[in-house]
């Protein structure tokens, strides 16, 4: 990496609380930058402070209508729509500015690689990818992703490609571009016949004029480490070598781990960082080297998304951490504290190794069976051979 990494981070970003018992709860984040600090992955990194995002930002992607409701929701009482103070979207004290935050932060990031001053950047409480232009959804209010995509869009960039690795299918985003051939969206997820929102079908391929530029790969249920990196492998690199993006921006859902309690995927956080350095490859030879990287879900707030985003920091910053690398005593102790009877993992690896076997063209497992559905449904959309795995 030639240039300094931007790292996306201000205390008040935990303000995107929706409760205590709130499966999205902001521990998480806090705990992550707790652990990079600790093993020095942020020394001498100056965090980039985001400021609330421009209200043509937000526009770029939601309603006013919409806008205004979340702006009213705090005071407006329990019945405001929209999917508004729902068990998934509660309403909360100053809804709209810390969801304006997130949103400055993601299009900061994406600000600083369109300038040049950055090729990456990484901001780990963005990720809100199912909010929808009039409507909140699965605990977004507003959808950050769509709005950096945007406003890369609006500002000289002419093909951006999304990746979604988190395990729900990245609904808002695709919703946002579905009939935008400037903008490839690619997700892979559990399968919608088994995990809300139950969308994401292989034959999803994008709208009139824009076909082929929605790809969705949906994952059967216990899909493990070596399979997934399997679909991972058969379906991305050859889409991104031939729609050559100038941006990649991803969202780093961490929640297909095998421990997640909202899924199930079981990925380790090991496949987790060989995930995140494919990311960083395909960037560097597909994008110019262009990275944005957003964070996601991630419902295990202690053992698995501290150290999942802790490995996508490193990554990011060219500082990867040996996966045995032991959890530092003090962060072990002020995690141990918020949850006194859980125990916690001793380094940043779950002891799995990541290899997989390349799709070779069969169809014998049950994900090479989701990896043909995908491929037969896109691939020829783009000249590309559904039943060659050299494509």
């Amino acid at each position: 990496m030639g240039k300094a990494a931007a790292v996306v981070w201000d205390e008040a970003l935990l303000g995107y609380d929706m409760g205590e018992d709130h499966p999205l709860n902001p521990v998480r984040l806090d705990l992550t930058l707790r652990l990079a600090t600790a093993l020095g992955v942020l020394d001498g990194v100056e965090l980039v402070r985001p400021a609330p995002a421009d209200p043509a930002d937000i526009e770029r992607v939601h309603e006013p209508s919409y806008i205004a409701a979340v702006q009213a929701a705090p005071t407006a009482g329990w019945d405001v729509g929209h999917g508004l103070g729902t068990p998934d979207n509660p309403v909360f004290v100053r809804m709209h500015e810390a969801a304006s935050l997130v949103v400055g932060g993601s299009v900061e990031a994406a600000r600083r690689i369109a300038s040049g001053e950055v090729d990456r950047a990484v901001n780990i409480a963005g990720g809100l990818h199912h909010a929808m232009r009039d409507h909140a959804a699965g605990f977004c209010v507003y959808n950050d992703c769509a709005a950096a995509i945007a406003w890369l869009l609006d500002n000289g960039m002419e093909r951006v490609a999304y990746l979604d690795v988190d395990v729900h299918h990245g609904d808002g985003v695709q919703a946002a571009f579905y009939d935008d051939p400037r903008v490839l969206t690619i997700s892979l997820h559990e399968s919608p016949m088994s995990l809300w929102p139950g969308t994401g079908w292989p034959n999803e391929v994008g709208g009139p004029g824009a076909e082929g530029t929605a790809v969705n790969v949906a994952l059967p249920p216990g899909t493990s480490d070596a399979h997934w990196l399997r679909a991972f492998h058969a379906v991305v690199p050859g889409l991104l070598a031939e729609f050559r993006p100038q941006v990649l921006v991803t969202q780093c859902g961490a929640d297909t781990h095998a421990e997640d309690p909202l899924a199930d995927l079981s990925l380790s956080v090991d496949a987790h960082r060989a995930t995140y350095v494919a990311l960083r490859d395909l960037a560097t030879r597909y994008a110019g080297g262009r990275w944005l990287a957003l964070g996601g879900g991630g419902y295990e707030l202690l053992r698995v998304v501290p150290r999942s985003w802790t490995h996508l920091l490193a990554t990011v910053l060219d500082r990867d951490v040996d996966p045995a690398t032991p959890l530092p005593a003090d962060w072990v102790a002020h995690a141990a504290r918020l949850a006194p009877h859980r125990p916690l993992p001793a380094s940043m690896t779950d002891g799995c190794d990541p290899e997989y076997q390349p799709w070779g063209g069969s169809e014998g497992q049950p994900v090479d069976r989701a990896i043909l559905d995908t491929r037969r449904a896109v691939f020829p959309l783009h000249g590309l051979d559904p039943d060659d795995p050299r494509d």
